[in-house]
């Protein structure tokens, strides 16, 4: 017989049994899969069918009348309100025939409790001015009610932000919007500031429609003064026939 026939296998086990007990080997390995990180006292799981997330989340409708648009964007359920910062309202007559938006409130803005403050509010005033208007006379808004730490609109939620701008305006439906900068331009017209600047363009909604233009941001225009003629033609055809 070879020496496989000479094996005693009954010790052979015993060894190999007191060899894994020395190893600290005392649990037997079931043949099916199992989850060492879950705990202890964790109820197993009954099989089944598994339950499957809905795909898409229920869309909850938007204020239908602008006061209770208002009073709901500038709550709780707000996509901005999560992010601990304070928000600046909507200033001036939303009665207007002229809605101006621009794209989140200015550093100072907070402080002041008022869009478009310092530097750029200055230079904004100075702007209406030379069309005629004033604070008074035109309906502010911003597409972002709070300032981001970045300075820059999220983009991860500039699509459902431009979704409540495009609603905010036609629930004012004013006559003619003045879109200020390219994120705005973008969110309410689907283009940027650059492609939609100097020509009117319409804003549809249900039941109405709006004309916009897209002009540059009262930011932009401090540090690139040369672009200051393009926006007083922007102006000038802003306010082309608007009493006609």
């Amino acid at each position: 017989m070879g020496i496989e026939g000479a094996t005693d296998w009954r010790e052979a086990a015993a060894s190999a049994l007191s060899w894994w007990q020395e190893a600290g080997v005392d649990t037997v390995v079931d043949e099916a899969p199992r989850d060492w990180t879950a705990r202890e006292n964790a109820t197993p799981a009954k099989a089944g069918p598994a339950k499957q997330a809905p795909l898409v989340e229920e869309e909850v409708p938007l204020p239908a009348t602008l006061e209770a648009f208002i009073d709901w964007r500038f709550g709780g359920d707000a996509p901005e309100s999560a992010w601990g910062e304070p928000v600046v309202h909507v200033t001036g007559n939303p009665a207007s025939p002229l809605m101006i938006v621009t794209d989140m409130p200015e550093s100072g803005d907070c402080d002041a409790g008022a869009l478009l403050t310092g530097d750029a509010g200055r230079l904004f005033d100075r702007m209406l001015a030379a069309i005629g208007h004033d604070r008074g006379s035109v309906y502010l808004v911003s597409l972002c009610i709070a300032r981001p730490v970045t300075g820059q609109v999220p983009r991860e939620i500039e699509e459902k932000l431009a979704e409540l701008a495009r609603h905010h305006v036609a629930l004012a439906a004013p006559k003619r919007v003045l879109l200020l900068g390219q994120t705005v331009s973008r969110a309410i017209l689907g283009a940027d500031a650059g492609t939609g600047r100097g020509r009117l363009q319409p804003v549809n909604y249900q039941g109405g429609q709006s004309e916009a233009i897209a002009t540059y941001h009262p930011r932009f225009l401090i540090t690139k003064p040369a672009a200051k003629a393009d926006a007083w033609k922007d102006l000038q055809l802003l306010i082309g026939g608007q009493n006609q």
